[in-house]
């Protein structure tokens, strides 16, 4: 008879491989997901004293007037400006409302300058290093690197500029009909956590 072949034998040993740490809910790492406009200007104030501090500042001061996501700021173009008229056409994704907002006299300054001392010409407004439009982690990054230079209490991520439009907005009694139009929210369902938060509606209510 001919010899039966020899499978080799399997072995129920199983090989262990080390898990990389999950992140854990944002509530671990700080107690907010907005900054105050004291903390904004902090932020700011970091942005400016990078290497290219005006550029960054700029990004940093459209994202938080505006209530941009870090994507409509890399998209941005200055075919989107009207400088004349002082306006900034705001075109919105994840199925927003888009709108026009003016620009207030230090946005309008930083952008002129901008655009003349722009190399190479673009028609986008925000350039890297290389010359090209900055993407989202690139702006993602210099946002993080701003919050520990500012030597903020908690670790800050660029979408918590958005939100800080919005309670800063509903803390000076702005209501949540106009607020939704300026953020651009579909719903209002969206907006009311800002007003909610606000303290105006409470103002004086002690007084005789």
């Amino acid at each position: 008879m001919p010899a039966k072949a020899k499978h080799p034998r399997r072995s129920n040993s199983v090989v262990m491989r080390p898990v990389p740490p999950t992140r854990g809910p944002n509530a671990e790492y700080r107690t907010r997901e907005h900054l105050t406009e004291g903390e904004m200007d902090r932020l700011l104030t970091a942005l400016k004293g990078n290497r290219h501090g005006q550029r960054d500042w700029l990004i940093g001061l459209l994202i938080y007037r505006h209530g941009l996501r870090v994507s409509e700021a890399c998209d941005l173009r200055w075919d989107d400006l009207d400088l004349a008229k002082r306006t900034i056409g705001v075109r919105r994704l994840k199925g927003s409302t888009d709108s026009a907002h003016y620009l207030e006299r230090d946005e309008l300054a930083g952008l002129k300058r901008l655009q003349r001392d722009q190399e190479p010409k673009s028609s986008y407004v925000f350039l890297n290093e290389r010359g090209q439009p900055f993407g989202r982690m690139g702006i993602g990054r210099m946002i993080e690197r701003a919050g520990e230079a500012a030597k903020l209490p908690f670790p800050v991520h660029v979408h918590m500029l958005r939100h800080s439009t919005g309670y800063a907005l509903a803390g000076k009694g702005m209501d949540t009909r106009r607020l939704q139009h300026f953020l651009g929210h579909a719903s209002i369902t969206n907006t009311v956590k800002y007003t909610a938060m606000s303290p105006e509606p409470f103002k004086d209510i002690w007084r005789d």
